[in-house]
């Protein structure tokens, strides 16, 4: 059972039911999902959700209605991990990781799609479609194989090889357009009026899409035992994820399932493409668009369309956001790596490096707990580390070689 009552528009409050729309026919505002909490409170519960499923779909309640059943590869429920050593070299006192490395494609937008394209199947739709800078596909063609739909994802065409391999494995129509996101997701709006059975899970259906990002919120705060943290980072594109997990803690509270305020959040960007964070840093109510120029492409989106409601979300509770190079991104990649144990792509390195920068100017309290969101498995963004992350030493194949390689890398370790 849902307790979603239809979609509602964010800008003037135009209610509509539960159909294919995403902007409001009268001030063109985007929609959002709306619930009725009051009737669920008191119906969900710690009891109730636990008793769920171990993924995004334990908390059905409070997601827009699946019909008959959800499009469920197993998303979600990823780990929740102290992070110890990351932490004692950042020099703060709790941090958690919440490993999205972890779902069944590798990155947090299965949570996404699962979403969408159960909205989508309940609305008759009949093919899967996306622009994406490439996790947003592989899920999307992913999802479609599993319930036997065509998929349609269009990508720029210099992502990296391994997410466009990841994505055309699973059979379906892969166009990589010779532009940038923004150019993707124009093109993808043009073909919206053109096919009208086909389900663009970040366009025609976003509102439903947006919904999954909240339950990194609820899975965060039930993993620590049904309290929030005190502060979040979160790597930011289009904005969506962000604003949704704080929409998802504010859910949580006001349901009673946890007690006290919900967690500052705290965004995340490249540096060669931080269009939030360049407005956030100089006071600006207007986003101006950049053209991205990072190797951190999952987060390359110049024109975020939630980039204004995540300056809001910043701004309201006293939070920041992060703006780090390439060089930072890739060194903190590796520091996640060699103190965690955990690859990840460079949206996490992006994460990481914009966590430590707040550190340092004091933006981010060391003394309260911290939770950082990785959103992305490594392997999706090989060709990023491939030149540094080498074997130690190439040798012949006797002892003497190996004790002499051994030796000299202790020696370079100890210096």
């Amino acid at each position: 059972m849902s307790f979603a009552t239809g979609l509602l528009c964010r800008e003037c409050g135009t209610a509509y039911p539960s159909e294919a729309r995403y902007s409001c026919e009268f001030c063109f505002g985007p929609l959002e999902v709306a619930y009725d909490l009051e009737a669920a409170r008191g119906v969900v519960t710690r009891e109730t959700i636990a008793e769920g499923p171990n993924s995004i779909w334990r908390y059905g309640a409070l997601l827009p209605d699946p019909g008959i059943e959800p499009v469920d590869l197993g998303v979600g429920w990823t780990p929740l991990r102290r992070a110890t050593r990351l932490a004692e070299v950042l020099g703060v006192r709790e941090l958690w990781l919440k490993d999205d490395t972890r779902n069944p494609t590798g990155s947090f937008k299965d949570r996404v799609v699962s979403v969408a394209l159960s909205s989508a199947r309940r609305l008759g739709f009949t093919t899967a479609a996306c622009a994406s800078t490439g996790n947003l596909a592989t899920s999307v063609a992913a999802h479609a194989a599993f319930i036997g739909w065509p998929s349609v994802t269009i990508i720029p065409s210099d992502l990296e090889k391994s997410k466009i391999a990841m994505t055309a494995i699973f059979g379906g129509t892969v166009l990589g357009v010779e532009g940038n996101y923004d150019d993707v997701n124009r093109l993808c709006v043009e073909l919206v009026a053109e096919h009208d059975d086909w389900a663009f899970v970040n366009v025609n259906l976003r509102p439903y899409y947006a919904e999954g990002s909240k339950t990194l919120a609820f899975e965060i705060a039930e993993q620590l035992g049904w309290r929030a943290p005190d502060q979040v980072i979160v790597p930011v594109a289009s904005g969506s994820q962000l604003t949704k997990v704080a929409k998802g803690f504010n859910q949580f509270i006001e349901l009673g399932l946890i007690d006290g305020p919900a967690p500052v959040l705290f965004g995340a960007q490249a540096l060669g493409c931080s269009p939030i964070a360049t407005a956030f840093a100089s006071g600006a109510d207007v986003i101006t668009p950049q053209r991205p120029n990072t190797i951190a492409r999952s987060l390359a989106i110049g024109n975020p369309a939630d980039g204004p409601y995540v300056l809001d979300e910043l701004r309201r509770r006293g939070g920041d956001c992060g703006s780090v190079s390439d060089d930072e991104i890739l060194e903190c990649i590796g520091l996640l790596a060699r103190t965690e144990g955990v690859f990840a792509e460079t949206a996490g390195g992006v994460t990481i490096a914009s966590l430590r920068q707040m550190i340092e100017r004091g933006t981010i309290d060391p003394n309260k707990s911290i939770v950082a969101i990785i959103s992305g498995h490594g392997l999706k963004t090989l060709d990023a580390v491939v030149e540094t992350a080498t074997v130690s030493s190439t040798i012949e194949p006797s002892l003497s070689a190996a004790e002499d390689a051994l030796r000299f890398h202790q020696l370079v370790a100890a210096s």
